[in-house]
């Protein structure tokens, strides 16, 4: 398990099985001999041997697994994982009959669960959408639906760009009938996962850790699916184990979600921007979200500036999030907008019930909300749509008399606090 994938891919045999009765085992070989498989390389023992064997030898590209003798499934798949190289798909079988079960272990990263006794035909199907998965099947749909890539950055912590970005990625996989991957790149803090009510595994601290072993493969294993088109990335790394990289595995992420996936929506942390500046290069859209502060003018106006500098080719979008509906404003839309030297694109009211009543789900607020509060949310998806197939630079809003920062700070300062948009 430790050595680099790429290294040991060609040691791989193309299929193995470990079953637990001879019904299965006499049903899995001539399965086998028809796909060019040896039919030696169905062995009895379950799980448990297949725990065993494989954590001193190398991973098979085809893994069939039989639970029937598992205890507890959902645990046993994931030690299996622990052995396991990532790129390898593992269909697993048994006799428990629970929808839950079968999306929790779908959900850990197996390819399918067929319940016994399931048929030769059934058999058959599951080993050819495998080889369909292998073979990068989703070439064809990402020509009919060019890939589409937004970062979404928060200008300061807690303003809810993961928030934002959740429920983006949501829309573009359930209104927009999109297969899209939330990448969430904080690593430690993470919430994106949280926000889906998921566990967010080990894939991305690996991918970090290792950058070799990232593929195609990788990608299909390490994603945990939200639903039918949504995916996600993230990670709760330990506080006391720092994640030291170069910006390779990064990367290699986007490239991969760009094969992958028809939508991809990165999650990114503003310290991203100066560590790993790269990470906007291949974004089509930039969601800058703020609040309307005094703090959140100023680091919007840095954003937008760096954002000029370092990525002219991409959109951008400006959202302002948990505007008080009622009650005064720290800063007014309009001085905000004047500030910035731009119109502000989106904006997106508090509603602390909505924001509860998600949490307590673990579903995004735009799954959540209606009337006016799902309106921003809706309205954002089609902005990124739009501009993600338009050509030249974001479209600004200059103000006719444009003010230096400190010029524009100094003045809103000098005005009354209570004054609303």
């Amino acid at each position: 398990m430790n050595a680099p994938f790429q290294a040991r891919a060609g040691l791989r045999d193309p299929f193995t099985a470990f079953v637990c009765d001879d019904a299965t085992a006499d049903m899995l070989r001539p399965v086998a001999v028809e796909h060019g498989w040896s039919p030696e390389k169905v062995h009895k023992g379950g799980l448990r041997n297949a725990v065993q064997s494989l954590s001193v030898s190398a991973s098979p590209t085809i893994l069939f697994v039989d639970l029937s003798e598992s205890a507890d499934p959902l645990n046993d798949i994931n030690a299996l994982a622990e052995v396991c190289e990532p790129g390898t798909v593992v269909i697993a079988s048994g006799q428990v009959n629970d929808v839950r079960l079968y999306r929790d272990l779908v959900a850990s990263g197996i390819h399918d669960y067929l319940l016994k006794p399931f048929t030769v035909d059934q058999l058959r199907d599951t080993f050819a959408h495998a080889q369909s998965i292998l073979s990068g099947p989703r070439g064809e749909a990402q020509a009919d639906k060019p890939h589409v890539m937004a970062a979404v950055i928060g200008v300061r912590g807690g303003v809810g760009a993961s928030t934002v970005a959740t429920s983006l990625a949501w829309l573009m996989g359930e209104k927009a009938h999109r297969s899209t991957a939330l990448l969430d790149l904080d690593v430690h803090f993470g919430t994106g996962a949280l926000a889906l009510d998921l566990e967010p595994g080990r894939g991305l601290t690996d991918a970090i850790e290792n950058p070799s072993r990232i593929d195609g493969l990788f990608i299909e294993r390490a994603m945990i699916r939200a639903n039918e088109r949504l995916s996600v990335l993230s990670a709760e790394a330990p506080l006391h184990q720092p994640l030291i990289t170069d910006g390779t595995a990064f990367f290699q992420l986007q490239e991969e979600m760009k094969n992958a996936f028809e939508s991809t929506v990165l999650d990114l942390p503003r310290q991203m921007l100066i560590q790993y500046p790269h990470m906007v290069h291949d974004a089509h859209v930039a969601v800058v979200v703020s609040e309307l502060t005094l703090a959140g003018t100023r680091d919007t106006i840095r954003v937008l500036a760096w954002l000029k500098a370092n990525a002219p080719q991409t959109k951008v979008i400006v959202a302002a999030n948990r505007v008080p509906t009622g009650g005064a404003l720290e800063i007014s839309k309009k001085d905000f907008e004047q500030s910035i030297e731009r119109s502000v694109d989106v904006m997106f009211p508090e509603d602390r019930k909505v924001a509860a009543q998600a949490a307590k789900l673990g579903k995004p607020m735009a799954e959540i909300a209606t009337g006016k509060m799902a309106a921003p949310f809706t309205q954002l998806s089609n902005m990124v749509l739009s501009h993600s197939s338009e050509e030249g630079a974001p479209s600004e809003a200059k103000s006719a008399n444009a003010k230096s920062l400190v010029d524009n700070l100094k003045s809103m300062l000098a005005k009354p606090k209570d004054k609303a948009a």
